[in-house]
């Protein structure tokens, strides 16, 4: 009769739990209690400082514990290099957003309808035939752009119980990589070609730009913008021939070297102190930006959530990031081309990042290498019915494949585990607290 296994102790039994698929339910505690913000605000300001603080303590108790700390020195500087190259992308993708909200004017954003959307369309055609709560459902404002970016946070943090392969900063550097260059691509596309907002308020709402057009806009766009005729001669003459009889400039502060930016962020006379203060009231575009930078975090964080950590979660994550999109075009945030766009381009980038993380070829090189140097005598063990020599053979290659870890200088490792941890708390209350506007 086969005897079964011994209880474990209950350390081992929650460290099993985490890993089978306590972040999962990390998970969804979290979005759930999150939305209890619009269910029930008392209970909501009880429990999410407890899930938090929970969160938080069970994460700290595992740092003395984590057996990869070597792996994450490693991938430090690339994660500082990636950090770095991800902000960089962030203030031209700002910049850019600016100079397209501003370089035609107040007038234009009043007066420009938006564009026809099918997506739309069928929202709105679903809501007459769905059941009222499935509508509701739909509307509801369960997920935002602060809970995916918490979500990839987590999932960051659970290679302190190997729930993911480390290191996490690899994880993370791979992800802000990816981010940046999403970005960028973003922002050349939607500077490309000025496409007006679903909402055409916004831009009255939010900026204080003048209401003509650029002089760029004057010569270049204005005199062949709607007659027929004066569209064909341009193209005739490829050149642009219609004289503007006097060109109305902007204010022009004095913003030293940075004088060159004038033209494209076009400050009011109230907000031309600084160019950085100024690009910090923006707050989000109001043209059509294209592709939408919501669901590129949403699908960045679903890709690496199904990659590292997969299951049915991953099920849960990709479920709420189609929830978001039809709620970015049922909003009108953006028309139903941006929410498709970002979904493939994001799959895409995320699958070309894959030479930053994981480092799963090399833990299975070494193995191959070591069990290349033992085959004969596991060969010989095998055939002798030694299985206690078969069984010490396979842990040796088991041992070759692990990192090797360095006991040189403890204090320096537990200096740089806590500059880690308190450098990655930091960044996410940086990041709340920048996204708390979308």
């Amino acid at each position: 009769m086969k005897r079964s296994p011994p209880p474990r102790p209950w350390p081992a039994a929650i460290l099993a739990s985490l890993r089978g698929g306590g972040l999962g339910v990390a998970a969804v505690a979290y979005i759930g209690v999150d939305y209890l913000r619009h269910l029930s605000q008392p209970w909501h300001e009880r429990l999410q400082p407890a899930l938090w603080a929970a969160l938080a303590i069970v994460a700290v108790a595992r740092v003395p514990f984590y057996r990869h700390w070597d792996a994450e020195v490693r991938s430090a500087l690339p994660f500082v290099a990636a950090m770095l190259f991800m902000l960089a992308a962030l203030l031209f993708e700002a910049l850019s957003v600016r100079f397209v909200t501003a370089v035609l004017g107040l007038d234009w954003h009043r007066n420009t309808p938006p564009l026809p959307d099918t997506g739309q369309w069928l929202l709105l055609a679903l809501n007459e035939k769905l059941p009222h709560t499935l509508v509701e459902i739909l509307r509801a404002r369960i997920i935002g752009l602060h809970h995916f970016l918490m979500l990839f946070m987590m999932l960051a943090f659970s290679v302190l119980f190997d729930s993911v392969k480390a290191p996490g900063l690899g994880l993370g550097a791979r992800y802000m990589f990816t981010m940046g260059i999403g970005r960028l691509l973003r922002a050349i596309t939607f500077v490309s070609t000025i496409l007006p907002s679903a909402r055409p308020w916004c831009a009255s709402a939010r900026y204080t730009i003048p209401a003509y057009p650029h002089r760029w806009a004057q010569k270049y766009y204005v005199p062949y913008a709607s007659d027929a005729t004066s569209i064909r001669q341009l193209i005739h003459l490829d050149m642009a021939y219609e004289r503007v009889a006097a060109y109305i400039d902007d204010p022009r502060p004095d913003w030293g070297s940075m004088n060159f930016l004038i033209d494209f962020l076009r400050p009011s006379a109230f907000e031309g102190s600084s160019w950085y203060n100024l690009l910090k009231r923006a707050g989000g575009g109001c043209n059509d930006l294209l592709y939408s930078g919501h669901m590129l975090v949403a699908v960045l964080t679903a890709m690496a959530w199904t990659e590292a950590y997969g299951g049915f979660s991953s099920a849960i994550i990709w479920l709420l990031v189609m929830h978001s999109a039809q709620r970015e075009i049922r909003e009108r945030h953006h028309y139903s081309v941006d929410c498709i766009v970002a979904i493939y381009v994001g799959i895409l980038l995320w699958k070309m990042t894959g030479f930053i993380w994981p480092m799963k070829n090399k833990s299975r090189d070494r193995k191959l290498d070591k069990l290349e140097k033992i085959q004969s005598r596991l060969v010989q063990a095998a055939k002798d019915s030694d299985m206690e020599e078969v069984r010490e053979l396979l842990k040796e290659v088991e041992l070759g494949g692990q990192e090797k870890q360095s006991s040189s200088n403890s204090k320096a490792m537990w200096l740089f585990s806590g500059a880690t941890i308190f450098s990655t708390l930091t960044i996410v209350l940086l990041a709340f607290t920048w996204t708390d506007d979308g």
